[in-house]
């Protein structure tokens, strides 16, 4: 019985585990739809104002930054996933052990796409 306990309490974990990597990407995908809202009404901004080669450089990295984090969003979806299934196999077998590479790939990720931001901040200054 208490086994039983065990396995129920680290599957239910497993899930929270899954749901706050699911929350992350669903976050990085938003601010990424933002951002390429945000370069989208740039555009606009400088149609209307026949100013389109001073704003056209700043849209353009807004969209690919909003685009890059959107595709970071989705590839964490994809890859939180495949750990929460292969981690209820491993719960299941009773021979779980901890997984790091998915936190290292997500960490490289985000410390890349936060260079990326750091830069274009900078050059907009």
């Amino acid at each position: 019985m208490n086994n039983e306990k065990n396995k129920t309490s680290d599957h239910l974990a497993n899930e929270r585990t899954f749901l706050a990597w699911l929350r992350t990407s669903v976050a990085l995908m938003g601010f990424g739809f933002i951002l390429v809202k945000f370069s989208v009404f740039l555009k606009q901004i400088s149609l209307l104002n026949a100013e389109k080669h001073i704003i056209h450089s700043q849209k353009e990295y807004s969209g690919l930054t909003g685009l890059i984090l959107v595709a970071t969003g989705v590839l964490i979806l994809i890859l939180s996933y495949l750990n929460y299934r292969k981690t209820q196999k491993k719960i299941a077998e009773n021979i779980f052990v901890g997984n790091n590479s998915l936190i290292l790939t997500v960490t490289i990720l985000i410390v890349c796409i936060s260079i990326f931001l750091i830069a274009y901040f900078f050059n907009n200054l």
